[in-house]
């Protein structure tokens, strides 16, 4: 156990703390703001303020813990070996910088709650971030600072003892489309055939008709190939189902068809089902709350983890939905157009109420990448990025989290990166925990 002083506590210090101490490094932290109880303490301690109080282990303080509110802040960051950092620190600090402000900065997503220029589905866009615009965004910056305060730990107390964590693979499939021409119903094929015509598109008329008489499998289905592979080992896999409004037409299903339920269930036989929140259910807390009685229903069992539509993370509206639902695990920081870490870290983590200053149950899933930030990009560059984003979850014994959509396993040429990264490099046997 670490003892912690600080002058006061509050919320902001205890949240930040016990994510790097705890859910990182694998250490019990307590707090005191007596005196006398931290000289007399004879374990582990550090102090954590403005002033060290003699010769122990001591982190300056920026301040912003000790703040309530948001408002804007001022900072420069800085190399700091392989990687970098803001809210500097003196010389009398033990590490040079406030890792623990700059932690709770990016965990918090504070900078989203500041005013910014949303995008064009209004959310908060990569661009925006102090991750891209200083360059760290594909490094879990917050896992790395961890491990250089471990540094310091085991050089002032060699027998403090970390807990195990070891690296873990989540995969995410988003599955908006399970079907491209079966369980469409008469009308929606209908419209699909007519602009098939318009468009002279006469192969895909051929195809949708292979398909709905039976001749042929659907493209988008993909699901036997995806447990068939997943279920070889113990590496996570969440799949997520949308069963609100889509938001093309293109997309659009009659999911209350038995056969669409049935393909549910078969997921949840082998792996874990997750709740696609649609963008008018977002908007309409009811409609939400019935969605997700709808795959409780379908899945018999409590829905334990949800994404939003469009990756929509509306700040702090849309978290604290999630919190009344009783929802255990949000799937949705990441990036749509860029790679690398939204909050900072690889370590599942806590949703922070900003405005009410307030740690809540939620826990938040960062995701390092998903397949749409790659357009463009050739097979080899894929390849690069993915093996860098690993190896820097691996270093920091962190869960790497990739999001696939169902489509992107269809057969066709520029499918074949995402199956071979699905099937070779995301199926490692890890030892499978849950923070």
């Amino acid at each position: 156990m670490l003892l912690v002083f600080v002058q006061k506590l509050n919320p902001r210090i205890p949240y930040v703390f016990k994510h790097i101490c705890t859910r990182i490094l694998g250490i019990e932290v307590n707090f005191t703001s007596v005196i006398e109880e931290f000289i007399a303490h004879t374990g582990p301690k550090i102090s954590y303020g403005k002033q060290s109080m003699g010769n122990e282990l001591f982190i300056q303080s920026h301040g912003l813990l000790t703040q309530q509110g948001i408002e804007s802040v001022d900072f420069t960051v800085k190399e700091w070996e392989e990687t970098k950092c803001f809210f500097s620190t003196s010389d009398k600090s033990a590490l040079p910088f406030d890792i623990f402000a700059a932690s709770f900065y990016l965990l918090s997503r504070y900078e989203e709650y500041l005013p910014h220029v949303k995008d064009a589905f209004d959310r908060y866009p990569a661009s925006e971030s102090i991750g891209v615009k200083e360059n760290f965004l594909t490094q879990p910056v917050i896992d790395i600072w961890a491990y250089k305060f471990k540094r310091e730990l085991v050089n002032t107390f060699p027998k403090l003892s970390f807990g195990p964590k070891n690296y873990t693979i989540h995969t995410l499939v988003e599955t908006r489309q399970p079907y491209a021409y079966k369980q469409k119903g008469f009308f929606r094929s209908l419209i699909g055939y007519l602009s098939d015509l318009f468009r002279l598109r006469l192969p895909l008329i051929l195809k949708r008709t292979k398909v709905i008489v039976g001749m042929a499998k659907d493209p988008n289905d993909i699901f036997e190939w995806l447990i068939n592979v997943a279920k070889k080992n113990s590496a996570k896999l969440t799949v997520f189902f949308l069963l609100g409004e889509a938001i093309n037409f293109e997309e659009s299903i009659n999911t209350r068809r038995q056969k669409f339920k049935m393909l549910i269930k078969f997921i949840n036989d082998y792996k874990q089902v997750g709740l696609i929140f649609s963008r008018k259910a977002l908007e309409e807390p009811e409609l939400q709350k019935e969605e997700k009685e709808r795959i409780e229903m379908i899945t018999n069992r409590t829905l334990e983890g949800a994404m939003n539509a469009q990756y929509l993370v509306d700040l702090p509206n849309v978290y604290r939905n999630l919190v009344e639902l009783e929802v255990q695990r949000d799937f949705t920081m990441v990036y749509q157009n860029a790679i690398g870490f939204r909050a900072g870290t690889c370590t599942p983590f806590l949703f922070y109420d900003l405005d009410f200053e307030i740690k809540t149950p939620l826990i938040i899933h960062p995701i390092a990448t998903c397949t749409s930030a790659f357009l463009g990009k050739k097979e080899d560059e894929i390849q690069q990025s993915v093996d860098s984003l690993i190896a820097s979850v691996k270093s920091v014994n962190g869960t790497f989290s990739m999001l696939f959509l169902n489509t992107d396993f269809s057969l066709r040429l520029k499918n074949r990166i995402w199956r071979t990264i699905f099937s070779e490099k995301l199926q490692e046997d890890t030892n499978e925990q849950y923070q």
